[in-house]
Parts: structure tokens; sequence; C-alpha cells
């Protein structure tokens, strides 16, 4: 008996010590699992807390330090902070890393690493933190916006008015209006109608009524446009302040409205005092990241190609893109690629001394602008203080044709279009291209303070140089068009892009590696 008692007792001894390790080792656990969780929190704390900081001094990037030297991948750091929660208390601390923009970004890459009070396990995040630009849509309008039935909205579509989407998104569709009248050349019926709304009648080649609707957004913030004036502002600075021949008019208070004579790589002065719509300069865009400069001396728009629409003399060969990646010109910009180009640049087009807007200058798409790569290596902004416009002579006069251009483009008063008349005979409708095998690849950001368009209908009867496309009437421009948004733009818009708004996290993630 008295062994059999003993063997009990064992037993229960045994299986007792069992149930206590276990329950230490859950406690434990669940231990880990808290404090894992905390500095997970905590590291997320860091992020927000950097954000913070961007939003309050956008070029500090050393967290109010004085450090000179940053850590090849991860950047300036570590700077620590201690975490004191919702009760005043220290509940663990957080060390940030901070890495700059490359030129002519605006994302910043920040780490945080978070340890929670009295643990020493660490949560490691990452985020690119940057602010939005104008580039961040595919399309963005001050005006209405009509995305016919064969159309595609490509990227994040916005429109501060309204947008009747009867074609495919493929994206956020928002507007900054809860409800609007659209104007009948925009898709409008005389009705009021929601911020983003579309023909119930359209049922092919997506049926209005039963498409999904979750990814239209109204009304949301508007977009400002007008904040697009202290931005051409702000790269006309950084071109004078990119050669020592007019850095020193870069930090006068009348800065903007200075137009010196002395020509730059980085700023082209305007040509005359006297303006005039058809004159300015050609850069053309090369291969190995070079431009090269033309006086424009007169403009015939009713021409075939941009050889024979433009007279040009040749200025420089060979110039180098400013290391700040802008080009500001005080005049008309004409642009096109040799053939295609490998880089980065933004070539803003602006006459800030003059209050006339009449006399604002526009950019115009002479003839094909391809890049080399579309990786996101090579980008080109062109940002017009008047419009964006697509010369009639760009596109090849007959025969088929696959014409593209790629590049972010805004109009900070205009249009970014193909125009409905020429400028050189205003009575007269421009050329159309309505074969199927004659099309127009638009691959980057539209932004445009008043109307966006590449083709027109002109009705019934005869009109110019407008083509017949039958069962439609005549019609004007590229009407096989497709517009292509570039999402390398996201986070990484052309140099010195005009932005819509503060710092944002744009993405996030979990690094499982020690920094």
């Amino acid at each position: 008996m008295m062994a059999s008692l003993i063997s009990v007792i064992i037993a229960f001894s045994l299986f007792a010590a069992a149930g206590i390790q276990v329950a230490l080792t859950n406690f434990q656990v669940v231990g880990r699992a808290v404090d894992s969780q905390q500095a997970f929190n905590v590291a997320e704390a860091g992020l927000n807390y950097y954000l913070w900081h961007l939003n309050h001094n956008s070029t500090d990037y050393k967290d109010g330090t004085s450090v000179t030297t940053q850590d090849p991948s991860l950047g300036y750091g570590p700077f620590t902070h201690n975490y004191i929660n919702k009760d005043g208390q220290t509940a663990g601390s957080y060390s940030i890393y901070v890495k700059p923009p490359v030129t002519g970004s605006t994302v910043v890459t920040v780490r945080s690493v978070g340890v929670a009070g009295g643990s020493k396990l660490k949560r490691t995040v990452q985020a690119q933190i940057g602010s939005p630009s104008f580039a961040n849509y595919g399309v963005v309008s001050d005006s209405a916006l009509w995305f016919g039935n064969t159309e595609t909205a490509d990227g994040p579509v916005h429109s501060n008015q309204g947008i009747r989407m009867d074609g495919t998104n493929t994206s956020t569709v928002s507007s900054g209006s809860a409800t609007y009248t659209p104007p009948g050349s925009l898709g409008g019926d005389g009705a009021v109608h929601n911020g983003v709304w579309c023909n119930t009648g359209v049922t092919t080649p997506i049926n209005c009524v039963s498409r999904p609707k979750t990814n239209w957004v109204y009304p949301v913030t508007a977009v400002d446009f007008n904040q697009v004036s202290t931005s051409l502002c702000t790269i006309k600075k950084i071109a004078f302040a990119a050669n020592s021949a007019t850095a020193s008019l870069a930090t006068q208070s009348n800065a903007c409205t200075q137009v010196p004579t002395t020509r730059t790589s980085s700023y082209l002065p305007q040509r005359s005092a006297t303006y005039n719509l058809s004159r300015g300069y050609l850069i053309q865009l090369n291969t190995n990241g070079t431009y090269d400069l033309y006086n424009v001396n007169g403009e015939t728009d009713t021409n075939t190609t941009y050889s024979t629409s433009l007279s040009l003399t040749a200025v420089a060969t060979g110039i180098s893109i400013p290391a700040s990646g802008v080009i500001y010109a005080e005049d008309n910009v004409w642009v096109r690629s040799n053939p295609t180009y490998h880089g980065r640049v933004t070539i803003a087009a602006g006459k800030l001394a003059s209050t006339n807007t009449s006399n604002y200058a526009n950019i115009v798409l002479a003839d094909q602008l391809l890049y080399t790569t579309k990786n996101g290596t090579d980008a080109v902004g062109l940002i017009a203080q008047d419009s964006v416009i697509l010369a009639p002579y760009a596109p090849p006069r007959t025969g088929a044709f696959n014409f593209e251009v790629d590049a972010a483009v805004l109009s900070q008063t205009g249009e970014v279009w193909y125009p409905g008349t020429y400028r050189s005979d205003t009575n007269r409708c421009t050329r159309g291209w309505s074969a199927s095998n004659q099309t127009f690849l638009f691959y980057g950001s539209v932004a445009a303070r008043q109307t966006w368009t590449w083709s027109w209908l002109f009705g019934a009867s005869a009109c110019g140089d407008a083509a017949f496309l039958s069962g439609t009437g005549y019609v004007g421009g590229l009407v096989n068009n497709t517009s292509e948004y570039d999402y390398n733009l996201r986070y990484s818009p052309p140099p010195s892009y005009p932005l819509t708004a503060g710092y944002n996290i744009l993405s996030w993630r979990e690094v499982l590696t020690k920094p």
C-alpha cells in the first residue's frame, strides 16, 4: 500500500510540475506576444512622429539635429525618443532613421525601431512618406470631365466639379462636389447629377447600372490649382540658383518677376518684350540625357510636320540637363524627343512678370515625346502657365501610325488639349485622324485647369481639315486615343513637380531584419 501511495504522489507531483511548466511557458509566450505588439505600436508611433515633423519642417531630414553623416542605405540617424503613453508614462522608445529624397522627389524613407518598456524585444517598420503631387493622378481637372463608354480612366481621376464616367475606371474616381450640373459639351443633359455618375442608357462595354461604384468618391477636398503659380515661382528660383550668372537673383524678394537676359542651361530668357504666341524656344530632349535648343521665330500650325510648321534657328546642342533637373523658360516652349529621352527633367514656361493673362506662356507638344525606359528612370514634367497643346502637325499627316507622348503635363490656367481650330486660322477646324490603324497613346499624367481632350466631334457638316467618321460625323484630333497612367509618378514625380497637399504616408511595411 505504501509503495502504491508513493507512486500516486510521485505521479501527481510530475503532472503538477508539468502543468506549472506549461503555465509558465504560456505566460512567457503571452508576455512576449504582448511585448512584441507593444514594440510594434511604439515603432508605428515613431513613423507618425516623423510624419508630423515633416509637415512642420518639410526639409529637415535630421530630426532637428546638426548631424552631417548618414548611413548609405538608412540615411541620417538613429534619433531616439521615449514613447509616452496616454497616461503620461514612458512605455518604451523608438529610434528613427531618415533617408532624404533623391533630387526632384518628395519621398522620404523613414525607418522606426520600437522597443517596449521593460523589454528587449524590437519591432521595425519602414514607410515611404511624401507629399502628393499633381502627378499622383492619371487625370485631374478644375473643370468637369466626361469619359465616354469607349474610353478608359486609367489611374486615379479627380475633378473639382464632377465626372460623367461612362467608360471603365481602373482606380479611384473622385469629385470635389456632391452634385453638379454638367455642361452639354461634357455629357450634360440639363439635370443635376451626383459628383460622379454615368448614363444609365450606357450598357456596353460596361453597364452603367450594374457596374461597381465603390471607388467613386464624392465630395472630397478640392485640388487647389491656384498654388501652381507659387510652384512656378519656386521652379524659377531653382533655375536661377543653378547657375552662378543668375544665382544672386534667386534670393531677392522680387525674384519671380526678374527677367534677366542671360541664358543658362536652366534659365531661358524671354525672346522680346513684345509677346508673340508663335515665338519662343524648341527644346529637343536627347537619348544621352542632354538637350538641343532652338529659337522658334514663327509657327504656321496648318502645315503638316513640326519641321515645316516652325521657323527655327539653332542656338546650342548637347546642353547638359541641370543637376536640379529643372529648366525654366520666360517664354513659350515647343518640345520633342530625339528619338527618345533618357533622364529626369521638368520644363516650366511662364511669364511671371506680366499680369496680362493673354501673355501667359504655353508649352506645345511639337512631335513625339518618348521615354527610353518606362520603369521610373525616365520622367518629363511639362508645366505651362497657360496651356499644354498637342500641335495639329505633331502626328503623321497620313497613313498608319502609333503616335505617343510620355510626360506629366500641367496647365496652371488653361487647357491640356488638341485644339479644335488652328491658331494661325481660327475659322478652320483642325485635322482629324479616325482610321483604326491611326492611334495615339498618352503615357503619364494630366492636370488641366480647364478643358482636357485629344479629339473633337464637329457634327454632320464638313469642317476644315476634320476627318469624316461613318456613323459619327466630322471629327478632329486623334479619335483612337488611350491615356495610360504612369504609376511610377506616384512615388517619383518629375523634379520639383507641384504638390497638392502636405506629407502623407504613401506606403509602409514591417522590416524583419535589424537596422
